[in-house]
């Protein structure tokens, strides 16, 4: 028995399979305006998944939205999708996704999207509702407690398009605001949320109103931010 054993531990170390990577779908459809920085977008997430840890599929289907298919992913991210993306099946299928414990991650213009689909907006937190032009503004990050925000500094300097929203939700738990003096165009002076997170209808949720610009992807502070959105959604 005792000669056994060092042919026995090998074979049965080759039955133990390392446990797989988490996977994200990360969906970029586009029913109305469409941001030239989606092709980054998907680079950029493509690159945090290799570096990081878990696999991303990317996608423009919305027949990728099945209860079959979703099972295979912790989190699904919306990048600067815009209006109507999903039929009545395909958004039954997410909300069951989100029902069992899925994570979402929406980027920029996911607020742009499904503005007719009530469950949606509060999931996502409000919807876009106007923006001035591109600028430099400073954001003030509320707390430094949460995946998405530990690696900022406690104020920001950042040009991007900033959203202006509407129907927002009131349960969501603010990350980050806008300094509505240091730039022009906002409609919520004084408290202007640009990014925050919730548990909704037994998921995840996680939304940055950044994300417009092609540069975004390439700035590290940004893409540390959407690194730990995405995990927080993943349930990391």
């Amino acid at each position: 028995m005792k000669m056994l054993l060092p042919f026995l531990i090998p074979v049965f170390l080759g039955l133990i399979s390392p446990p797989k990577p988490p996977k994200v779908l990360v969906f970029s459809k586009t029913a109305g305006f469409r941001h030239e920085s989606i092709t980054d977008g998907k680079l950029a997430l493509l690159e945090l998944g290799n570096k990081y840890g878990f696999k991303v599929d990317t996608t423009e289907l919305s027949s990728a939205f099945t209860s079959k298919n979703l099972k295979k992913y912790a989190a699904v991210v919306f990048l600067n999708t815009t209006g109507d993306v999903l039929d009545a099946h395909q958004e039954e299928a997410f909300m069951n996704f989100i029902r069992s414990g899925g994570g979402f991650a929406g980027i920029h213009a996911a607020s742009d999207t499904e503005y007719e689909w009530e469950w949606y907006g509060k999931l996502v937190g409000g919807y876009f509702e106007s923006h001035p032009e591109i600028q430099e503004a400073k954001i003030d990050i509320l707390t430094h407690n949460h995946l998405s925000t530990m690696s900022l500094p406690g104020e920001w300097v950042k040009k991007d398009e900033w959203y202006n929203f509407q129907n927002l939700n009131p349960e969501v738990k603010v990350l980050m605001k806008l300094n509505t003096d240091s730039y022009k165009g906002s409609k919520h002076p004084g408290n202007h949320p640009i990014a925050w997170y919730h548990e909704y209808d037994g998921g995840r949720v996680w939304y940055t109103g950044l994300g417009h610009t092609s540069e975004s992807y390439s700035d590290s502070l940004f893409l540390q931010h959407l690194l730990g959105g995405i995990r927080y959604a993943m349930g990391k």
